[in-house]
């Protein structure tokens, strides 16, 4: 029943103007959105913010709802999880709202310089062992990749209950010169009251039922920082 029940979500994928799912080949020749999300999508100049391991979506709604003027575009390659979203924004009828399925490591291929102004990092895989250090989306591989499109000043968040990421992002961010613009290690004790405990996803919420703190980072990438060289290689 579940694989079936997917298959369905994978058909009526295909039904949503706003889901974006390009064959690896198709993107390398180019994404025809890139460098044109606000003239050929969206259809406006709002700032465009990017959620990055998105799930099912519901930071990416969550924050849509909220910041009607700006736009909002969930990255998963989850396309099961990723129709949860697709489903409300059509319900909802929510026009600031996007969704691509494809891998992170992709990201640059989307977006032209400077075109998001603010990149939303929810509860991802914190990779616990160290060799797979780089695959955490806080890496400084990963923000080479956001530093291709990131304007100067753009803001990156991260929300996590995982003290090991939190303390990595710190490091990382001290090491690499980053702007640190805020560091809290549990934001609900703190009395913290805006968008980063108004809107909870799933797991997060199942996190809460087990006392376990959700820590939270604000920080803005150094101007100087220069980005690793990159190889796109064919995803396995």
């Amino acid at each position: 029943m579940a694989n079936k029940n997917k298959l369905q979500r994978f058909a009526e994928n295909l039904t949503f103007q706003n889901l974006f799912q390009y064959r690896y080949e198709e993107v390398i020749r180019g994404f025809p959105l890139k460098g044109k999300w606000h003239e050929k999508f969206f259809k406006n100049k709002g700032d465009i913010v990017v959620e990055m391991g998105c799930g099912k979506g519901e930071y990416t709604v969550g924050l849509a709802r909220k910041f009607p003027d700006k736009n909002f575009i969930g990255v998963d390659i989850k396309g099961a999880r990723m129709w949860r979203g697709l489903k409300t924004t059509r319900e909802e009828d929510l026009k600031n709202v996007a969704f691509i399925r494809t891998r992170i490591e992709l990201i640059p291929f989307y977006f032209d310089t400077d075109e998001v102004s603010e990149i939303w990092i929810t509860f991802p895989d914190p990779q616990i062992k160290a060799i797979k250090e780089k695959k955490r989306l806080t890496s400084p591989r990963f923000l080479s990749r956001y530093k291709q499109f990131l304007r100067p000043g753009g803001l990156i968040h991260l929300k996590t209950d995982a003290l090991l990421l939190y303390d990595y992002t710190l490091e990382v961010i001290e090491q690499g010169g980053h702007k640190l613009l805020y560091a809290d290690e549990d934001i609900y004790g703190s009395g913290l009251d805006n968008e980063v405990t108004q809107i909870q996803t799933f797991y997060e919420k199942k996190w809460l039922e087990y006392d376990t703190p959700i820590k939270y980072i604000k920080f803005s990438l150094n101007p100087d920082f220069i980005p690793e060289k990159l190889f796109y290689g064919k995803p396995k």
